[in-house]
């Protein structure tokens, strides 16, 4: 599945919820809510541990099913019971058969910061991201154009939201570093292919290593191993995982209390 296919249905969703879920009502349900968390807060607090951002998701482009039987909230506590700092949410319906109302569903139950991980193509879906109850908004660089993620990056510190800009390449790690506030994430996953390569990791640390908010590295990591030679070979502390997690959560609930005991 092309990014651009998924881009274009997300913009065709994107359209229908600003009709389902008018701005105005949206400002009001964030004025009612009283159950945010500091997202970038919470990892800067934990800059001498290594922190997990535990993602929870159905499905994916990539893996296909993941967790047919998907239980957000059972899956939050076991997260939260075995260490994790942050918590990733999908949300998108169709690629990854994920709900808006996951992610207040999660945070009645668990108290950590929550991350929307979705597509983001409208500042819109900033207000949506709040009044859900998200923490953290997402921007992927390959899936906007500079003004858009400009838009959405001023709409997020507005709204008192972190920001996490997900870069791929070199050319789009060089532009992160302008978001001067945000959160910055390393995906080592190739969007064409879709296959990962820790390396991404390495590359482009070297271009991010001045930014001064947390640097997370994303996809692809399956042992505690590699994310120890990250942590030795950069400054990163900060790994967001999901697959790893999810195919057995169980087993991997000891993968994920092991990755958070690595010292730094």
């Amino acid at each position: 599945m092309s990014l651009e296919k998924i881009l274009a249905k997300q913009l065709s969703r994107v359209n229908k919820l600003k009709l389902v879920y008018p701005v105005d009502s949206l400002k009001e349900k964030i004025k009612s809510y009283n159950n945010f968390v500091n997202f970038k807060e919470k990892l800067i607090k934990e800059k001498n541990k290594v922190s997990v951002i535990a993602e929870m998701k159905k499905a994916s482009p990539s893996a296909g099913t993941i967790i047919k039987n998907y239980k957000p909230i059972e899956i939050a506590e076991n997260y939260y019971n075995n260490g994790a700092s942050c918590l990733s949410i999908l949300t998108e319906e169709e690629y990854f058969q994920g709900k808006l109302e996951h992610i207040d569903e999660v945070k009645k139950k668990v108290k950590l910061p929550v991350l929307m991980k979705d597509f983001f193509t409208d500042d819109y879906q900033v207000y949506l991201s709040k009044a859900c109850g998200a923490d953290c908004i997402l921007i992927i660089l390959s899936a906007v154009n500079d003004s858009l993620a400009d838009k959405i990056y001023q709409k997020a510190n507005e709204l008192s939201l972190t920001t996490l800009v997900e870069v791929h390449n070199e050319d789009e790690a060089k532009k992160a570093l302008k978001y001067k506030e945000a959160i910055i994430g390393i995906n080592n996953r190739n969007l064409s292919t879709l296959k990962t390569d820790i390396v991404t990791t390495y590359k482009l640390y070297e271009i991010l290593a001045v930014h001064k908010q947390p640097i997370v590295c994303e996809s692809g990591l399956k042992s505690e191993r590699e994310v120890e030679e990250i942590v030795k070979k950069t400054k990163i502390n900060n790994f967001l995982i999901g697959e790893s997690l999810l195919k057995d959560l169980d087993k991997n609930s000891t993968l994920l209390k092991k990755i958070t005991q690595i010292s730094t």
